[in-house]
Order: C-alpha cells, then structure tokens, then sequence
C-alpha cells in the first residue's frame, strides 16, 4: 500500500514537471516569439507624435481649426517647396494626422485609444484557453501554429504619387499623364528569375515542402519542430542559374505611364486611388493601388474654403458712399456687382455659383466678395477743402444710424 501510494506520487511529480515544461515552451515558441515578430509595427506606433502635437492644437480643436492648421503646415513643410532633409518625412507626418483628426469617426477613435488599435490587440493572437493540450502536443510533433504559406498569391505593395496643381487646375479639374516608377516582370526571363534556357527547381533540402524537421534532444526525449527551410527562404524553390538582368529576382525597376482625370473641385491634401496601378501582385495576386495626392497652390487672389471662395475688393470712398457697379473677377470671368450706396468696410456680398464645383457632385459653392473701402492717403488741396466742406455739411463725424454703435462704445468706458 505503502509502495503504491510513493509510486502514484512520483508520478504525478513527473508528469506536473513534464507539463510545465510543456506549457513554457509552448508560451515561448508558439505564443510569445510570434507576438514579438508580428507587433514589431503596433510597438513602433507607441513611439508616434501626438497628431494634435503635430498639427500644434489642443484636444478641444474644431474641425476648422483643424484644416487650417493643415493648410498652413503642408505648405510650409511640402517637398516641392521646403528642400530640407526632413521635409517630406514631416509633410508625410502631417498629412497622417490631418487624415485622421478630420475623419470624425476616425478621430472619435484616436481620442479614445490613441496610437493603439483595440480590435487589433497583439497580433491578431486567438488566446482561446491555448486551445487545449492537443496544440501544445501538435507545436512538438508537426503542427506548430499557423504560418504563411510564402508561395500563396499576395497583393502587391501601394504606390503614392504626389501631384502640384494650379489654383484654376484644381478648381475645373484635367486630363493628365504621369510617370511614375514601380516594379514590373524582368523581360529577360519573364518574372521567373531564372537565366533564359534554365529552370527554377525544387529545393532538394525541403524537397519542395519549404520546411525543414529540426530535431531536438530534451531530458524528455526527441523533439520535432517543423522551420521555414533557409536554402530556399521557405519557397521550396532554388534558382540555380540567376537571370543576369533582375539577378534572379524576377522583378525590375521601370517606369510607367498612366492617364489619371484630376477630378474637378479637388481641394489641397486630397488624394485619389487609381486601382490596380501599384505594384504587381506576388504569386500571381492582385496589383496594389495607386495614390495621387495633390498639392494645389495658392492663388494671388482668390481663397479657397471647401466649395466657397473669397476674395477682397478695393472700392473708393465715393463708390462705398454713392453706390456704383464694379466688376469683379470670378473663376468663370468677370460679373457685374452693384454696391449699394452707404457701403461700408468688410461688407460681404455673394456671388451664388461662383465658386468650385463639389469634387462629390454634389451642386458648386459661391464666391465671397468682402468689399474695403480705400481711404486716399495723397489729397491736393481742392480735394481736402471739399472733404472739409463736407464735413460742415454735415455737422457730425458719424451718421445718426451708427449712434447705437458708438452710444456702446461710451457706456464700455464709463463702466471702466
């Protein structure tokens, strides 16, 4: 009874330490390594800018604030016109967190969770109570999670062009061909990698499975761990003969033409895809896409706000006083705009139509015309012994309909 009971004891001992050994392992090679391989970017974003810091705003910015904040620093910092060394990686910086903060729902989610993707966690990893012994049983003896197949199709890699534009190109939208440079089948062998004449071949260590059995003695016995096989990098293929062109890469440098329509109405920081122009796919997968972004550039006149534009007209004392019709000039020429006599500085009159198309469909925004009134600064004498003359005329500084205003002004100084 006695010897029976050491026995069952010993026994469980052994098998707790087996099961301990197990268990490490298993949280070492299967769960925890993959974690550190696969987050090596989700840690990299931990290190990035605040976007308020970036855009230099506080949390409580409006969405205005914003774009204006935009505005300013993508042209400050936009590589066609900054030429410093880090003016494209803070161009790049910006755009990201205009991106994000000017997407409601995207910057709902970033002021809750930041830089750190919650549905992401690490990895992607299914916990799921480790799915039982017989995972852990099946990492030792062939299984070994899940992996990559590398031969499977893959889509290829994005692409991202940036386009400057004139105010107008912008504004009406064109017809245009760009080049860009991108990765394309080598003509010589055809994407295959191997030297005309030759072939790819299995790879005779994997045997063309592209994995490799490494066996490992434990205190516990022999154990098998399938590894991508490093001959063929996990292909299963060795290319014995490189093409001499691509260097066994299948794949060159070359640059190609595509015809993109810049939409009308496209507003600076906009992009738009071009499907199917990025890189080829791997493997027989789809192409990547390709990113326009444009850069418009500013115009001596006009200003541009979403669909609206504005711009400032100088009118002279006599025409705000009189009244008068002046011309003013719009996107789609010039129009008449009556001034209705007593006009005065920053009187905002609008021009329904006049302004940009919605790069949407969506109807066209007006143009703002804010008239100032241009006090003369150079006067002959006859024109000041008229003003003078007026003056008495009139026998006061300020009209009785501005009496309200200044009666305000007063009564903010007695308070003080």
């Amino acid at each position: 009874m006695y010897a029976n009971w050491r026995w069952q004891y010993h026994l469980q001992k052994c098998v707790k330490a087996v099961c301990t050994f197990l268990v490490d392992y298993y949280l070492r090679s299967v769960i925890i390594l993959p974690l550190c391989e696969s987050n090596r970017e989700w840690i990299l974003d931990m290190s990035k800018r605040d976007y308020y810091e970036v855009l230099g705003l506080s949390k409580s910015a409006s969405k205005d604030e914003i774009k204006k904040a935009y505005r300013k620093l993508s042209k400050q910092y936009h590589p066609d016109i900054n030429k410093a060394d880090d003016a494209a990686d803070k161009f790049k910086e910006i755009k990201e967190a205009y991106e994000v903060l000017s997407d409601e729902q995207k910057k709902a989610h970033y002021d809750q969770f930041g830089h750190t993707d919650p549905n992401q966690g690490f990895g992607g990893q299914d916990f799921g109570g480790f799915g039982g012994f017989e995972d852990i049983f099946s990492s030792f003896f062939g299984g070994g999670g899940r992996r990559r197949d590398p031969n499977a199709p893959r889509q290829g890699a994005d692409l991202q062009y940036t386009m400057t534009l004139s105010f107008e190109e912008a504004a009406f939208g064109k017809d245009t061909e760009i080049e860009i440079p991108r990765e394309e089948d080598c003509d010589t062998c055809k994407g295959s990698g191997a030297k005309p004449g030759t072939k790819v071949e299995n790879c005779s260590h994997c045997h063309g499975t592209g994995q490799l059995n490494v066996e490992q003695n434990t205190a516990f016995g022999r154990i098998v761990n399938r590894r991508a096989c490093h001959h063929c990098q996990g292909t299963g293929k060795i290319i014995p003969n490189k093409c001499s062109t691509c260097g066994g890469d299948g794949k060159v440098q070359k640059r190609k033409k595509i015809q993109v329509k810049v939409p009308a109405g496209i507003d600076d920081g906009q992009q738009l895809r071009v499907t199917g122009q990025g890189e080829p796919g791997i493997n027989g997968g789809p192409a990547g896409d390709l990113y326009v972004v444009f850069h418009v550039r500013s115009h001596e006149f006009f200003e541009r706000d979403g669909d609206d534009i504005y711009c400032e007209m100088p009118v002279t004392f006599t025409q705000a006083a009189l009244g008068d019709e002046i011309e003013v000039p719009t996107l789609h020429g010039k129009v008449k705009l009556k001034i209705p006599a007593g006009t005065q500085t920053s009187t905002r009159f609008r021009l329904k139509g006049k302004g940009v198309p919605n790069v949407r469909g969506y109807g066209q925004g007006d143009q703002h015309v804010v008239v100032l009134v241009v006090t003369p600064k150079k006067l002959t004498e006859k024109q000041k012994d008229l003003l003078r003359e007026f003056s008495d005329i009139s026998g006061q500084g300020v009209d009785e309909q501005d009496d309200g205003f200044f009666s305000k002004v007063k009564r903010a100084f007695k308070d003080r």
